[in-house]
């Protein structure tokens, strides 16, 4: 009998339509790469993300997860699998919860694109929804909460230079170039049916203030990138998506992540959005996240309605890119075919928000 907290593990569904593997091309490489194993695998893919696609390969012996860029048009710079490779394997000593890295592959000629094989981390993986079974009171839910929000802490805190790290960004002047950066990446991806965000960019472009500090910082970081212990779920033991890790600033970290943080008293519109369960009685507000963040770290966040704004913008900008590739029938994935209306949506979010911070 399957127990409890296995019924719990976050498993892998059919691969997509469009996002097939070459079976024979993956069995091979890996068996002439990684020793011990054996038959024939069985692949499978993982719903989590829009980005880069994950997949569990498994054979009798032993579970692997591949992971490969989009098909499809992919942003210059973006989807570089050697630096999130890198940065996994240097990172894994002082930050344990990152998933152990087995080998890299950068010849396109195997399956289309660069690749890397990392091990797996079973776990339970929260989505939209807390996972059938898991059943939290207000009080645990916010347990829970503040367990993964100090994952994010203990990252802005972590040495990154005594991790090796210090050459994957480019330090200081973080704050300016991504508003630069994003703004030049959403005009570059824009189409026809959605704004032009150029309100949006020029109150961003005209509040940018110094970076607070230099860290580690995620870019990602939220509920359905970590993976929780299945026999105590108040336990962090896994924190995917490396993807876009670099040197910034974490008040930057912090406003891309609560850019997803939908809470119990927002709108229908973006109530439809949700990734996450922050909607559940006990989950911490947007500012409840702050004020607790700000205690742990010593950090002023009394001026935050830039990080929130630049969270939002930053937020259309990657779902902008990805209904790009929709658009341009680039991809089939019909998860992505309403993009368009979120954008838009985001777009006057923004707009409201300028002159009326909601933090």
């Amino acid at each position: 009998m399957t127990s409890p907290a296995v019924q719990l593990i976050d498993e892998p569904a059919a691969v997509r339509p469009g996002e097939e593997l070459d079976l024979a091309k993956v069995d091979d490489i890996l068996k002439r790469n990684i020793p011990g194993l054996s038959g024939t695998p069985e692949i499978r893919e993982f719903a989590r993300g829009a980005s880069n696609l994950t997949y569990l390969v498994s054979y009798p012996e032993r579970e692997l997860v591949l992971r490969r860029p989009p098909f499809g048009y992919k942003a210059k710079s973006a989807h570089d699998m050697h630096r999130e490779f890198m940065i996994m394997a240097l990172l894994k000593m002082a930050y344990p919860c990152v998933p152990k890295v087995i080998d890299y592959f950068g010849d396109p000629d195997i399956l289309g694109s660069e690749f890397y094989i990392m091990e797996r981390v079973r776990g339970i993986i929260v989505r939209r929804d807390m996972p059938e079974g898991l059943r939290l009171s207000p009080a645990d839910t916010r347990r829970l909460c503040l367990s993964v929000i100090d994952k994010l802490i203990e990252l802005h805190q972590l040495d990154y230079k005594a991790a090796g790290l210090e050459n994957i960004g480019k330090g200081s002047g973080y704050v300016r170039r991504q508003i630069e950066g994003w703004s030049d990446r959403y005009r570059k991806s824009r189409t026809p049916d959605v704004g032009d965000f150029e309100t949006v960019m020029a109150w961003l472009q005209q509040r940018m203030p110094a970076d607070v500090a230099t860290c580690l910082i995620h870019n990602d970081f939220r509920f359905d990138n970590v993976v929780l212990n299945p026999e105590n779920p108040f336990e962090v033991i896994g924190v995917l998506d490396w993807e876009m890790a670099t040197l910034g600033d974490p008040l930057m970290d912090l406003g891309n992540s609560l850019a997803y943080w939908v809470q119990a008293d927002d709108d229908e519109f973006f109530q439809k959005t949700r990734t996450q369960p922050t909607n559940l009685p006990g989950m911490l507000t947007r500012h409840e996240v702050l004020d607790y963040y700000a205690s742990k770290t010593g950090r002023s966040v009394d001026h935050f309605d830039f990080y929130s704004m630049y969270g939002l913008f930053r937020l259309a900008v990657i779902v902008q890119q990805i209904y790009y590739r929709y658009f341009h029938k680039q991809t089939s994935n019909p998860q992505f075919a309403h993009f368009g209306q979120l954008v838009n949506y985001l777009q006057k979010r923004c707009e409201q928000l300028i002159g009326h911070p909601e933090f």
